[in-house]
Parts: C-alpha cells; structure tokens; sequence
C-alpha cells in the first residue's frame, strides 16, 4: 500500500473512532457515575419557551423552578418516597428524556443506576449534574473513598448547586441568563435564612443529645453544618447491605450512651431500624421511633414538605422536637 493510501486510511478510521464520541469535541462533562466523560458542545436553544427541563430527583427539580421560572416547564422523573440510588429508568422516563431540551440530575453517583442512560443523553443534549460542580474539598467521602451525594442536607452547599444550574440554563438560554443568576441570587438568600435556622434550632439541643441514628448514612453534610452527630445503619447508599454485625454494634451504641430516638426514612424501608428497637429492647433499653424524616426524596407536591425548603424545616425541626 503506497503511503499516500496509508494515511487516507489512517484518517478514515480516526473519523470513524470520532463518531461514538459526539463528533470528539470532549468538554471534560462529568456524570452520574462521577467519572469524566466526553460530551458533545451544544448549540444554544433555539425553540419557544417554555424550556423543557427534566430533572431526576425532587431537589434538583426545586433547584430547577426556582431559577427557571417562567422560562422553564419542570418535570422531574423521582416523586415522593423514591429512592434514588436504586431506580431504574422505566420506557416513560426514556421518552421524558429523549423529549427534554435540558436535563439537570444531582450527580455524584446518586442516581448510579441512571448513569449509562444520562451519559448517552449528554451525547445529543445539555445534562448537567448540579451538585458535581461543587468544590471538591467540600465534598465528604466514605471509607472506600467513594463520594456522598447527599449534599442537599448542608444548604449552604445547595446553595452552589443552585448556582450551577443557572450558569447551565445561562449557557443553554443566553438571552435570558442575566434572569437566571438574579433568581439564583434570590433563592440563595433564603437558602441562607434557611441555613441559619437550622443552626439555631438545633444548637438548642444539649450536644450529647444532638446524635441521629437513621437507615441509611445520608445525613454526615447535615452533620457537620449544624454540629450533629450521625450514625446510620447502610452506607452512603441503600444499594448496600446492612449486616448483623452493623446493627449489632448500633444497638450497643444506643445502650452505652442512652439514647432514646432513632428516625426512619421516607425513602427506605424501616425494617433495618425496627431492628435496632428489637436489639434495645433486649437489652432492656427502650428507645422510640423520633419521627420520619425526608433523605432522598422530598413530599408529596403541592405540600411544604414538597419543596426543598419545606423538607429542610420538616427535619430540623422533627430532630429537635425528638431531641429534646
């Protein structure tokens, strides 16, 4: 083969390889499953408002409202009682988003069975996980070093999470973005009111009190914002398994330093905690069930719970009452 065929051959299969790629216009995109991915450079909209944005989870979603307004039409695939870190996408939730102009998930290997789907979507579409573009230093890690998603329980990291999806529908919607960023500016105000309030709510809790045992490790941001200790019985994901040897030693927890309330989740069975009231019980320590709290998926829409504003004031003040 004559060299001049080589590279003609050579350059056909480098286009070929591009193809896969979303025409090899990589912009460094990071999903779901938190690992870098190639993305194609999306052409700014071009369409009648209002924007079809489509969001996983219910606080991505209150994200989305909020900065969107009337600009955007909100869908958001994850209702009440969801769990996110074992959802599957079903044939709806495919065409709600092949359908979409934008999407907008949380990321950082929340919603880890979307990972794939999301990926493909970013081929052909802006899909941005609000919370990957948070500071990396502020984001905790488990034992195995894999990253916690559950940032929305600090608000003042929601807050940059809101911030992210501005600069996203900016980007997308140009004509509008100056709208975007001055709602984002509003909501961050009240997500710092909010932030006070938690504060100040639960600082009214004696510090040896102030410990809270859920089902699953999905409260250490709510920890460390608002000086709480945290215990759960699953990791940072409901997708692993809770062992005897977990519940064990969170019953021995309890006994040693007489704690009296543990909180069930929304989103999670509350089979593992009615184990820990058993393994109490035994002992001859009765502990209660303090209330039910909002960890990966926020109320039903159209009550205050059914808002990320309204889930946060519905822990805190739910903790403190059991608390104290």
């Amino acid at each position: 083969m004559s060299a001049m065929r080589c590279h003609l051959f050579a350059g056909i299969l480098l286009a070929a390889a591009c193809i896969p790629l979303a025409g090899c216009n990589p912009t460094g995109a990071t999903s779901s499953d938190g690992h870098s991915h190639a993305e194609t450079t999306h052409k700014p909209f071009a369409g009648t408002h209002p924007i079809r944005v489509v969001c996983t989870v219910g606080m991505v979603a209150d994200i989305a409202t909020n900065v969107g307004s009337k600009h955007v039409a909100v869908t958001s695939l994850m209702g009440e009682g969801v769990d996110p870190h074992l959802y599957k996408a079903s044939p709806s939730d495919v065409s709600q988003l092949s359908k979409a102009d934008i999407i907008l998930y949380s990321g950082l290997h929340l919603e880890g069975k979307l990972a794939d789907l999301l990926e493909r979507m970013g081929r052909t579409k802006p899909t941005v996980g609000v919370a990957e573009k948070i500071a990396a230093d502020k984001v905790l890690t488990d034992e195995n070093g894999a990253r916690d998603p559950h940032v929305w329980f600090d608000v003042s990291l929601w807050s940059e999470a809101a911030t992210a999806a501005a600069e996203a529908l900016a980007k997308f919607d140009p004509p509008h973005g100056d709208e975007y960023r001055a709602n984002a500016a509003a909501y961050a105000d009240r997500l710092a009111g909010l932030h006070q309030y938690a504060k100040e709510q639960l600082a009214t809790v004696p510090s040896d009190r102030r410990v809270l045992v859920t089902a699953h490790d999905a409260f250490r941001y709510f920890g460390r914002a608002y000086g709480v200790e945290v215990r759960g019985i699953q990791g940072i994901s409901t997708d692993s398994e809770a062992g005897v040897k977990q519940v064990k030693e969170l019953v021995d927890f309890l006994v040693e330093r007489k704690i009296k309330a543990v909180f069930v989740e929304t989103s999670v069975s509350d089979q593992n905690i009615r184990s820990l009231l058993e393994g109490c019980s035994v002992r001859s320590h009765q502990v209660i069930i303090g209330g039910s709290l909002f960890s990966d998926a926020m109320g039903n829409a159209g009550t205050p719970e059914g808002t990320y504003e309204g889930m946060v004031r519905h822990n805190v003040d739910t903790i403190v009452n059991a608390l104290k």
